[in-house]
């Protein structure tokens, strides 16, 4: 294991730490709930640009293969303030619609109606929000590396010039038809089944991996080009 491992290593056990420890996890808890979009812009930020150099790491064996890092970082942030807002119009909406019978709907108190409402809420957002949230953060990426990571070139790139770089069949097989069903619903429906304090928790690692899914699906792309 390199120095840059073992960083990673200990990097990961801090962040742990934070939201395990009762004093440090309070304070996220309070600074969540005050500034939510802040915090979301950290988290996001922070975590998801993890999983982006994780996935450089495996892939490459380099953490910082990747140009453009302090973009990709900043891109994330405000991804991250998107997020705070649509989880709470999908979480509210669906109990919105489930009380005025607007889904089906079951009897509440039972475990398996907090269940099948986390699944609904997961479900809706997975298959309307998360395809258009993944194309937008595909095309931001691609306008940092057409521009090699540079603010001046990145300005002089058109639209035309990404939808030609973009696997549009990558993205459509491995980013939407795998991993929405098999990773994205699964994995939100735990999290609208935690109390809302522990979601916190729980969206800014899967941030980590949403990096690092991401991060692979764009290097299977590179590799079929190539």
């Amino acid at each position: 294991m390199k120095k840059k491992d073992i960083i990673l290593v200990i990097y990961i056990l801090v962040v742990i730490a934070l939201f395990i420890v009762p004093q440090s996890r309070d304070h996220i808890e309070i600074l969540t709930r005050n500034h939510p979009y802040m915090m979301g812009f950290i988290k996001t930020s922070i975590l998801a640009t993890s999983g982006e150099l994780l996935a450089s790491r495996i892939l490459t064996k380099n953490y910082f293969s990747k140009k453009g890092i302090v973009l990709r970082f900043v891109i994330w942030g405000f991804l991250g303030m998107g997020f705070v807002l649509m989880f709470h119009v999908y979480d509210q909406g669906v109990i919105s619609a489930l009380k005025n019978n607007l889904l089906p709907s079951m009897s509440e108190g039972l475990f398996i109606y907090n269940v099948y409402q986390a699944f609904l809420i997961s479900f809706i957002m997975n298959i309307t929000f998360a395809p258009a949230f993944m194309l937008l953060h595909r095309i931001t990426d691609t306008y940092i590396d057409l521009s090699e990571g540079k603010l001046k070139r990145l300005i002089s790139i058109k639209i035309h010039d990404v939808s030609q770089a973009i696997n549009w069949n990558n993205y459509l097989t491995f980013v939407v038809i795998k991993t929405i069903p098999f990773f994205w619903i699964p994995a939100h429906t735990i999290t609208f089944l935690l109390p809302s304090e522990y979601r916190v928790l729980m969206a800014g690692f899967l941030s980590i991996a949403l990096g690092l899914i991401l991060s692979i699906a764009k290097s299977k792309e590179n590799l079929v080009k190539n």
